[in-house]
């Protein structure tokens, strides 16, 4: 995904605005949560994909979405809305792909906020 945006930095500055007095306590607690909370729902991918629960999946690649929305992680937020629609629409059958590259994604956006929460 060379051409996409990891993090929108619009995002970020629109979460400091929220508490721009606190040195970034607010977003680090907001990004720290993010960071903590997106492996649990891959892993529930990797888990209801498996077990063959497609409504899970779904729910699972919603709240990514959501959540990658909401800290401004663009390309993340592409590839779970991208993996929500087709989860949706054809079920889990050929997931894998857009799975492993939510992961890259992923873990692309969590460089990007280490250097912002370090």
């Amino acid at each position: 995904m060379p051409n996409r945006q990891i993090l929108d930095p619009e995002a970020i500055s629109n979460l400091r605005a929220l508490s721009p007095d606190d040195g970034d306590v607010f977003l680090k607690e907001i990004l720290g949560i993010f960071l903590d909370d997106t492996p649990i729902r891959i892993a529930e991918l990797h888990t209801s994909r498996a077990s063959g629960d497609a409504a899970t999946f779904t729910r699972a690649a919603h709240s990514i979405k959501g959540s990658s929305s909401n800290v401004g992680a663009s390309e993340l937020r592409i590839v779970a809305e991208q993996l929500e629609h087709k989860s949706r629409q054809q079920g889990l059958n050929d997931v894998e792909e857009l799975v492993a590259e939510l992961e890259a994604a992923f873990i692309r956006s969590q460089a990007e906020i280490k250097k912002i929460t370090a």
